[in-house]
């Protein structure tokens, strides 16, 4: 392959023997559907459980001289509170510009004892996240990329019975916590969390022994493979924000509504970067806001449609948007002006120069069902 060939993941093979259509995704080839088609992939994976690649994700671990000194670098980075992770606990964060604006959203794990943190950034930022963590990094603290590995989601109401078939223990894991596991020998790193708004796992594993537990799980008859197709309308009912969409460098995190991933002593304290603007807007309010939008009619409105209030005024833009199956008619989400952010607010969607009715309704469109 050529550099700019798109890089393929270790269990690309598997893919395509599935009938997988293969599709360019932040760098990568990646699965949009197989077969049965987005629609099926979608409801298989509310009703059993579905398994993903998210291979392409940038994996690495922050580690230095003991807990405190790497939880106080990342604080540095992000504005969440990592000083209060005990081991195998794990918080979603952001990483910010000096301006406030995100730069990406990421997971943050602390590892053990020893204070190692895991850290799993988006797939299209991570040569860009290592660098810039890097360069903010005291001395005695380091970056290092976990080559070698492959990474898996296991979603839905059955991926418990899924996992717990060969590793027991797996039903005690608590949300947002991780577990050393061996899966018919497989050594794996499981965490309990996901993006489809639903109970499910993220498996980490090295690329050798990839293809083997993908198999293994697709032996299952409550497991079907799925793809980057459901895995967006998946997100997108569940309410959750995706880079390049509901978050970048312009929008702060609590303009996206994510100030529940801001512990309270961080928003008091601050002394991370881009605190400045969100400790202003925590203060003084903001004037934009996310939120879900249901069409009134059948036709979606894509992403980058112009919102109006019923008088024609623009007043936001929609940053995502489909057809939602579980939901049963199309959905989307946006940003609007904060005085038109109330749930039960007409508004106006252009679609092709026509505007349409729709309403500001509450996220997420669906219950999470994370287990808690």
């Amino acid at each position: 392959m050529t550099d700019s060939a798109p890089h393929r993941t270790a269990l690309y093979d598997e893919h395509v023997r599935l009938g997988a259509r293969m599709v360019p995704f932040a760098g990568y080839d990646m699965p949009v559907q197989y077969p049965t088609g987005i629609l099926a992939e979608h409801n298989w994976t509310r009703e059993n459980a579905g398994l993903f690649d998210v291979s392409h994700m940038g994996q690495c671990v922050i580690s230095g001289p003991g807990f405190e000194a790497v939880a106080k670098a990342m604080e540095k980075l992000v504005p969440a509170d990592i000083l209060s992770l005990a081991p195998h606990q794990q918080r979603y964060s952001q990483l910010l510009s000096e301006e406030g604006g995100t730069l990406d959203d990421l997971m943050i794990t602390r590892l053990a004892e020893d204070g190692t943190l895991y850290v799993v950034v988006n797939a299209g930022r991570k040569d860009h996240d290592y660098e810039w963590i890097e360069r903010h990094l005291p001395r005695g603290v380091s970056l290092q990329v976990a080559g070698g590995l492959s990474l898996m989601a296991l979603q839905g109401p059955k991926a418990e019975d899924v996992l717990a078939k060969h590793a027991p223990q797996l039903r005690a894991l608590k949300f947002m916590h991780y577990a050393d596991a061996e899966i018919a020998g497989i050594r794996v790193q499981v965490s309990r969390s996901g993006y489809t708004g639903e109970d499910g796992f993220e498996l980490s594993v090295s690329n050798a022994e990839a293809a083997k537990l993908w198999t293994l799980l697709l032996s299952d008859p409550a497991v079907k493979p799925i793809g980057l197709g459901a895995r967006d309308s998946l997100r997108l009912e569940g309410g959750l924000c995706l880079y390049g969409h509901e978050l970048d460098e312009t929008i702060s995190p609590v303009e996206a509504d994510l100030l529940w991933s801001i512990q309270k002593r961080r928003r008091s304290e601050g002394g991370f970067i881009g605190a400045a603007r969100v400790q202003k807007e925590l203060a003084d309010g903001v004037s934009r806001k996310r939120v879900g939008i249901k069409p009134e009619g059948r036709a979606p409105a894509r992403d980058g449609t112009v919102i109006t209030d019923t008088a024609g005024r623009q007043i936001g833009t929609i940053t995502s948007g489909g057809f939602g199956p579980t939901v049963g008619g199309p959905i989307a989400m946006g940003y609007v002006e904060t005085q038109s952010s109330v749930p039960g607010i007409s508004v106006h969607l252009v679609v092709r120069g026509t505007p349409m009715p729709a309403q500001i309704v509450k996220l997420p469109f669906i219950p999470n069902r994370f287990k808690r």
